[in-house]
């Protein structure tokens, strides 16, 4: 009887490293894809932002591709989350709208779409950026947060407890908005806006009100109009700090507050009206009031997760994103994996520094062969200014990623500390870089 060929399905990653292409090879039926890059992490996410320029540069290399363009996917933030959807309209391709992708990634726009279904969530309000003597909306009280309505990787987001850290933000916020806010504001003019956006644009500052308690992730998808929660993660801090010393899955939140996040996520996400797509919202849980309240939309998975959900569910996040771009339902069924808990664990330098040293590729294979449940991702390269990573937070400089996969909490630590014992880093002050 003569074989039946399947065509290879065509699968365009925008921004695909070698780390993330690892683990799509890995994800159900990959062998019936070819994973292509469109556009390096270097053009869409470091210095200047033209989205136009991008889009160009995207559709000159899908143009030309000889094959069938099967589907376009990508887990970063702006701009990957906002041309994703461009893209797979000029190519009609399967995906969500991009009004409900800049629903979430405006984050003044994303808080009145919430506070239509919801109540769990900070009081917020605008700040001008134009006025010589700056103040917080009059309805709020410090502490609060103060951001970009649009940016990344926490990106210009500044914690601040009076007037003086206040008035310093916002000359931070002023100075830096426009590389992220002008290109969005080009993806704005592709929307028909409610005038309340069309008003503030996307060179706007949000304040929200600081939120108590411990913060958790909750990772889910849409498919022909039923939302579908698949993971709750916590995202623990570095002691005294607002930057992330982990993500660690499955969640230890007790069963009836993570079933009223789930509550809260599927409300939102029905009025976002995301559709064929992933998503992942943070929160946080106050233990002592019993309140929750959402932090932030994400309207993409997160690949930080990946890896967890391999370790602990035997399928990775990435799974969902290239189901759904190809028309059918996930069908995730958690818990198959080989360990029962996993989390991403984050390296950090607290002040700037020149890298001198960093571990080598043979000294990251032998630590990962060492140490079972193990992969390192290393984040500088050597001779690099610390500042000068891209996508930092405001207060600390990735040096590492490490996952952990592990049956315990104390095996998992045990894993962690002999990684960072394994791993040479050297960093000198930044006067060495003059």
């Amino acid at each position: 009887m003569k074989e039946i060929s399947v065509r290879q399905k065509n699968i365009f990653v925008m921004g695909m490293d070698e780390a993330n292409l690892q683990v799509l090879r890995e994800i159900p039926d990959a062998a019936e894809y070819d994973f292509h890059a469109l556009l390096t992490v270097a053009e869409l996410q470091h210095g200047e932002v033209s989205v136009p320029d991008l889009l160009e540069k995207a559709r000159t290399k899908l143009d030309a591709f000889d094959g069938s363009i099967d589907a376009i996917v990508g887990y970063w933030d702006f701009p990957v989350s906002t041309i994703v959807p461009i893209l797979n309209g000029q190519y009609g391709l399967r995906g969500t709208s991009l009004e409900s992708i800049v629903k979430c990634e405006h984050k003044y726009w994303s808080r009145l779409e919430q506070q239509k279904v919801i109540e769990e969530h900070p009081r917020f309000g605008l700040v001008s950026l134009e006025t010589d003597d700056p103040r917080p909306p009059e309805h709020m009280k410090f502490p609060m947060w103060l951001k970009p309505v649009n940016s990344f990787s926490s990106e210009l987001a500044f914690g601040v407890k009076n007037m003086d850290e206040f008035q310093a933000a916002v000359t931070e916020i002023r100075g830096g908005i426009s590389r992220i806010g002008r290109p969005f504001e080009y993806v704005l003019e592709q929307l028909d806006l409610p005038p309340e956006i069309a008003e503030v644009g996307g060179q706007a500052c949000l304040a929200e009100e600081a939120l108590q308690g411990v913060q958790v992730a909750v990772e889910g998808y849409v498919f022909d109009g039923k939302v579908t929660m698949y993971g709750v993660l916590d995202s623990i801090d570095y002691p005294d700090s607002s930057c992330f010393l982990r993500h660690q899955y499955p969640s230890d939140l007790p069963e009836l507050v993570q079933q009223r996040i789930l509550s809260i996520s599927r409300r939102v996400m029905t009025q976002i009206g995301m559709d064929n797509a992933t998503f992942s919202i943070e929160y946080f849980f106050d233990a002592g009031t019993g309140d929750v309240n959402l932090l932030e939309i994400n309207p993409r998975h997160s690949q930080s997760h990946a890896e967890l959900f391999e370790y602990v569910d035997g399928v990775s996040n990435h799974h969902c994103m290239v189901s759904l771009a190809r028309g059918t339902d996930p069908n995730l069924l958690p818990k198959h994996g080989q360990y029962a808990l996993a989390a991403k664990w984050y390296h950090r330098w607290f002040t700037d520094g020149l890298v001198q040293r960093t571990p080598t590729q043979d000294e990251i294979a032998q630590v990962e062969k060492d140490i079972p449940g193990v992969k390192i991702e290393v984040v500088p390269g050597e001779d690099q200014l610390l500042s000068d990573s891209p996508g930092q937070d405001s207060y600390s400089y990735e040096l590492a990623h490490i996952f952990v996969g592990a049956d315990s909490e104390a095996e998992m630590r045990e894993k962690y500390d002999r990684c960072l014992a394994a791993l040479p880093f050297e960093i000198d002050e930044p006067s060495a870089a003059r």
